[in-house]
């Protein structure tokens, strides 16, 4: 198929882009900038020049394509406003531009807040319904576009998809800690991530394509939950540094805007999405690659 992807050039982007290559399919890309541009090329796609907020570009590249995965977002936690606004512009500009055709449109979400007090499943459904919600409601929006004569599919990333020179939340946290001097873990520690390997994730996304039925809801996720005390004890054994608690009411100043996502518990399964793909992963877990020093490259 000819592909187009937004996102092309970044963490997930790129290693989505090399699957699908090695699969057979021809990939454009779109890129902001001259160095987007270049390690799209790089990884053997075309490029189409553009950003979130150039629509016409978009909407003509997923025009010109037999299908769309949507990975860009501006991931602007300052302005979450300014973020959710242009994702659900996007979202709506290629359901648009599919409408009628049964193409396939792919678009990265998440599984913050889909339960309470237990892993989220692909049943579940989201919640966030409108412009205002997070990300502007736009996995509800994509597969709504299923009447319409497109082949929604939402990929629930969990909230680490790691891997070497990963610029993600878990590098993120690994940097504040290193700045505070201590490796933290809000509460007790108990609270879990999902985790994938990001070769894995790409692989998912890949397979998606060529076989997820339309309105599916398919979730990345190799590991169900990574308590963040563990999390927290291998970045103090990558850096080496003392790991503590940090109490509930400290969180948001020690950690800053993650603080919100690391005190959460994002617990996630993906029995169904194994069973309807076929996808197996493979990858190091998530504190095999802190152990291993692949948040310890520069």
């Amino acid at each position: 198929m000819r592909v187009f992807v937004t996102g092309a050039s970044g963490w997930i982007g790129s290693a989505v882009v090399g699957d699908l290559i090695a699969g057979g399919h021809e990939v454009t890309g779109l890129a902001r900038s001259d160095a987007s541009a270049a390690a799209v090329e790089a990884k053997g796609a075309r490029v189409r020049r553009g950003d979130l907020d150039d629509l016409d570009g978009i909407r003509a590249g997923a025009a010109d394509a037999d299908a769309v995965i949507h990975l860009a977002n501006k991931h602007d936690f300052a302005n979450q406003a300014v973020s959710n606004a242009a994702e659900r512009a996007a979202v709506q500009t290629i359901g648009e531009a599919l409408e009628g055709t049964g193409r396939p449109f792919l678009l990265a979400s998440g599984i913050a807040a889909l339960t309470q007090g237990r892993p989220a499943t692909e049943d579940d459904a989201s919640p966030f319904h409108g412009p205002d919600s997070p990300r502007g409601g736009s996995e509800n929006l994509a597969l709504e576009f299923a009447a319409r004569g497109v082949h929604p599919v939402s990929l629930r990333f969990s909230p680490t998809v790691h891997g070497t020179r990963d610029h993600g939340f878990i590098a993120v946290l690994s940097a504040i800690a290193r700045v505070k001097g201590v490796s933290g873990y809000p509460g007790d520690g108990t609270n879990r991530w999902a985790a994938v390997h990001v070769a894995d994730a790409a692989r998912l996304v890949t397979l998606g394509l060529e076989k997820a039925p339309a309105g599916s809801r398919l979730h990345a996720v190799a590991e169900e939950g990574v308590p963040t005390r563990e999390i927290a004890e291998a970045i103090g054994r990558a850096f080496d540094l003392p790991v503590a608690s940090v109490a509930a009411e400290d969180v948001q100043d020690h950690y800053g805007w993650i603080g919100g996502f690391f005190a959460m518990d994002l617990a996630a399964t993906s029995v169904q999405t194994r069973e309807l793909l076929g996808w197996a992963p493979t990858g190091p877990t998530l504190v095999e690659d802190l152990d291993g020093g692949a948040y310890s490259v520069r």
